[in-house]
């Protein structure tokens, strides 16, 4: 039954590797990555971010099981992610930041978000944030399954029908979507069960766009090490619901209005021992709850322009362990204001200014403000298209499971007396364009203050919360050519930084100082005759020594290439053999956390 099921099902990964495929709603193909897909799960938003030049994805057991998402050298917890014009996140840990219990063919690909464009448009995050929009839905289908090593079966089902109503100048939409995935895993004890399903109305029109969204995620899987670096077995059981409402106006040029309210659940069953005693297995249980609602948009008269946004959410926190600290309510707040004014030079170029800010505030806190500044030149034409230089600075409040830990005792030590983290970032950046190649580059300045880092000192069995001032120095490139029948896309990264941990005593850090110093990723996709395709993605890197890591070293390669097949008489059918962790790397991407080995799997798909 099991196999039947798969076999009955899908997942968006076996078909949306095509650009063939006359059905552009339903085709999520990243242009940054040639996998937005592996072969270990069926696709969640995550997945597409494992190989996307501006992530660098530290994952647990593999990406769509635990996840943390880093931007330019920043922690998991600084990374933001909106859905539409909602800020969505975890107030327990940032680690379940990734938890979006959304269908990816529902989502446009994921565009990162940086410097001033992130610290005017994205709440409680300080570094960067990736930016999902709904698509719109569209009359088809797909119907995919994959089966792969260690027992895996997955699938996936998508459907989408569309009708119009009593006023022609709108239709009327709904899409509905199920996944499940199951596996022994990759090595003992770390299997996983899990399961989705989705259901979205929408309402268009030739310039707005309504979406109503429900949707109900479950995760089992284990990994040893998973949290700790004490050779246990853990498991995590997780359970995120979510509801949201968006709707988005488009006027002329680029002013919109977007507005949205969300709802969000999630359920959390940590063991550190999945073997302990009935009884003990399960001292670590949570349950947050999160409320939001966002308005923003951008209008302009003449030269000048206001972009402007509101946000609010109140978050809570049911736990077993979490009880120490100041409480387990709070309401967090972000007004933006950022006016701009802009200038027609003689040689058809475009000198813009923006000059404003951001005020961030809670109940549980002290507000605080924030400077947002950009100067920036465009041209229409020609190989150099834009020039840009910016200053802007953002807050963040610590997570729970920071200030509300156990400050003695425990796996993970918290410290209720960590403040608001503040972000002030510096940064250059051109863009140019020749044929069929395009060219970004960014140098960039950080300074974090009480950025909030997890910690170990030798003879403390526990990681604790510790305050870190940082100062990061980074660069960063990314080249796109095409040409008839080869796609290249090569990103590069270097940063460098140095840290302060006050008056802390530390020997090693999780996560602050768990970064490349060098990071080069390339995806190549070569369009082959007879309807056959070959996708590679590679990332290498030059970590910085952690003594945490114990395999692997400080330096990796890690691939995945797959061989895609359309049959030219069967439109709308593909098959896909991949290969994830190619040459089968043991390099630990969080320290101390074992790396998935590598991993082949199957599917077929037919799209309608």
């Amino acid at each position: 039954m099991k196999l039947l099921f798969a076999l009955a099902c899908a997942t968006s990964a076996c078909w949306a590797q095509s650009a063939t495929v006359q059905l552009p709603a339903l085709n999520i193909d990243s242009t940054r990555v040639a996998n937005p897909a592996g072969s270990t799960t069926f696709e969640m938003p995550v997945s597409t971010l494992r190989y996307e030049p501006a992530v660098d994805l530290q994952t647990r057991n593999f990406a769509e099981s635990q996840a943390d998402i880093t931007i330019r050298g920043g922690l998991f917890e600084n990374t933001g992610i909106r859905l539409g014009a909602l800020t969505l996140s975890d107030p327990q840990t940032g680690h379940y930041a990734a938890e979006i219990p959304v269908a990816p063919t529902m989502l446009a690909a994921p565009r990162v978000v940086l410097g001033a464009d992130h610290a005017a448009t994205f709440a409680n995050s300080t570094v960067g944030g990736l930016l999902y929009g709904w698509r719109p839905i569209r009359n088809g289908g797909v119907l995919a399954a994959g089966l792969g090593e260690h027992g895996l079966e997955r699938g996936e089902f998508y459907q989408g029908f569309t009708a119009g109503t009593g006023n022609p100048a709108h239709r009327l939409g709904a899409d509905f979507a199920v996944a499940r995935s199951r596996a022994d895993g990759a090595v003992a004890f770390g299997e996983h069960h899990f399961s989705r399903v989705n259901a979205r109305l929408q309402l268009t029109s030739a310039a707005a766009q309504t979406d109503a969204f429900v949707g109900y995620q479950a995760k089992f899987f284990g990994w040893p090490n998973l949290y700790t670096p004490f050779n246990s077995n853990e498991t995590e059981n997780l359970q995120t619901v979510l509801y949201g409402l968006n709707h988005r106006v488009r006027f002329s040029g680029e002013d919109f209005l977007e507005a949205g309210v969300f709802h969000r659940r999630l359920k959390d069953d940590y063991a550190f021992n999945r073997f302990a005693a009935v009884g003990a297995v399960h001292p670590f249980q949570h349950t947050t709850r999160v409320t939001g609602i966002a308005l923003g948009g951008h209008v302009s008269r003449g030269d000048s322009a206001l972009e402007t946004r509101a946000e609010i959410f109140a978050d809570d926190l049911r736990s077993t362990s979490l009880v120490f600290g100041p409480y387990r309510r709070r309401t967090i707040a972000k007004l933006t204001a950022l006016p701009s004014y802009a200038w027609q030079l003689a040689d058809s170029s475009r000198v813009t200014a923006r000059t404003g800010g951001t005020y961030d505030d809670s109940n549980r806190t002290a507000g605080a403000f924030s400077p947002v500044v950009e100067l920036a030149r465009d041209w229409p034409r020609g190989d150099l298209r834009r020039l840009y230089l910016s200053y802007a600075a953002s807050t963040q409040l610590p997570s729970y499971t920071a200030i509300k830990s156990n400050p003695a005792a425990g796996l993970f030590r918290g410290n209720a007396a960590l403040a608001r983290a503040t972000s002030r970032n510096l940064e250059a950046g051109l863009h140019a364009a020749a044929g069929d190649a395009t060219l970004r580059v960014a140098v960039f300045h950080r300074r974090d203050d009480a950025l909030v880092d997890w910690t170990f000192r030798r003879g403390v069995t526990a990681r604790t919360a510790n305050p870190v001032d940082l100062s990061v120095l980074g660069a960063e490139a990314l080249v796109q050519r095409s040409w008839k029948n080869v796609d290249v896309i090569l990103g590069y990264t270097a940063l460098a930084k140095t840290a302060d941990y006050r008056s802390a005593a530390v020997d090693a850090s999780f996560y602050a100082l768990n970064y490349a110093r060098h990071r080069l990723t390339t995806a190549i996709v070569a369009r082959l005759p007879a309807g056959f395709e070959v996708r590679m993605d590679n990332l290498a890197r030059v970590q910085a020594a952690n003594l945490l890591r114990t395999v692997g070293g400080d330096s990796a390669l890690n691939s995945t290439l797959a061989l895609v097949y359309r049959p030219p008489a069967w439109h709308g059918a593909s098959f896909t053999l991949r290969a994830d962790n190619l040459w089968d790397s043991r390099y630990q991407e969080i320290p101390a956390v074992p790396a998935t080995p590598r991993q082949l799997s199957l599917g077929a798909a037919y799209a309608w």
